[in-house]
């Protein structure tokens, strides 16, 4: 396919920063849904140095009327979904409002698309989280799901809801189930970036211990600037698929902690306190997927290891941290 107008929401997060550039490097027109905010959530954008190249458009996945006016001012012949509550420890305090967002907004989405334009192709970014207490060791397209959070509930119902509109309204429309991935743009609030800010802080003597919930913990992490390639891949694609998006290796947090301290020369052992307030009501204890599908079909694998991403990110805040 040629490059043509892209739309993505959820543009102002990691996934939709790192695309937002992908795609301008390829020349497409970018677009972004921004649902207006009092809080500043263009920092990222400016970060890659892409705010100013791409169009920002008013909409909300709330709205489905402001997403047909997007889908029709920008005539994009793709189409990203990226917005979702996305943060799992929050779903379990706001669970309607993950539901609305997360599960009904890729609804009002697919809708619009096949009302204005049925023959755009459409990109849901899926999770492992729809896994959740997973039923094999290593989970592919066929694994069975199993959702522990109402996240991975919600992001479940916009997988299937995808697929039913390929399957009956015949969209090009394709899931990537996407694993953890991390990078030195990810909120603060998830565990990776929790640890890297507070590897960072504690080396330069502002904070004295990191607090987390359950170190052991495994997933398989990757990074983010990788996967968007493998979802605009997807796209690009004859037909329409769903497709895990992984590395294929799982760590534990408490391996991620002792990667992080130790690259700045400290042990996390001497800074690390268990604190129960941060389990989750219902733990998913290991994920690990099998992206051979990917990398078959599209041509796609990781290419930054876990190591690499760990020491951009610990870099990353160093020089935030330092900058205060």
């Amino acid at each position: 396919m040629s490059a043509g107008p892209a739309l993505i929401t959820g543009i102002t997060g990691q996934d939709g920063a790192y695309l937002a550039r992908f795609l301008l490097e390829k020349g497409y027109s970018v677009y972004g849904v921004i649902a207006r905010r009092g809080t500043d959530t263009l920092w990222r954008l400016r970060e890659l140095k892409v705010l100013d190249h791409i169009d920002i458009i008013d909409a909300d996945l709330h709205d489905l009327a402001s997403l047909i006016r997007a889908l029709e001012k920008t005539r994009a012949t793709e189409v990203y979904n990226l917005a979702a509550q996305s943060f799992v420890n929050t779903s379990w305090d706001q669970p309607l409002l993950t539901a609305e967002v997360t599960a009904l907004g890729a609804l009002r989405l697919l809708e619009a698309v096949r009302i204005v334009n049925p023959h755009a192709r459409f990109c849901q970014a899926s999770t492992s989280e729809m896994f959740g207490k997973a039923q094999q060791p290593v989970q592919d397209e066929e694994t069975p799901f199993y959702p522990r959070s109402p996240y991975g509930v919600s992001k479940l119902f916009a997988h299937w809801t995808t697929v039913n509109h390929r399957e009956s309204f015949h969209l090009h429309a394709s899931s990537g189930i996407l694993f953890n991935h991390e990078s030195p743009l990810r909120g603060i609030e998830f565990v990776t970036r929790k640890v890297t800010d507070a590897v960072a802080r504690i080396h330069l003597g502002q904070k004295k211990e990191l607090r987390l919930g359950n170190i052991d913990a495994q997933r398989d992490w990757g990074f983010a600037g990788d996967y968007v390639e493998a979802m605009w891949a997807m796209l690009q694609q004859p037909e329409p698929d769903n497709y895990v998006i992984a590395t294929g290796r799982t760590t534990s947090v408490r391996d991620m902690c002792r990667i992080a301290f130790g690259y700045v020369g400290l042990r996390y052992e001497d800074y690390v306190v268990i604190d129960p307030r941060f389990y989750r009501p219902a733990e998913v204890e290991v994920l690990v997927g099998n992206p051979a599908k990917a990398k078959l079909r599209l041509g796609w694998t990781p290419k930054t290891s876990l190591e690499s991403l760990i020491q951009m990110m610990v870099e990353a805040d160093l020089r935030r941290v330092k900058a205060e």
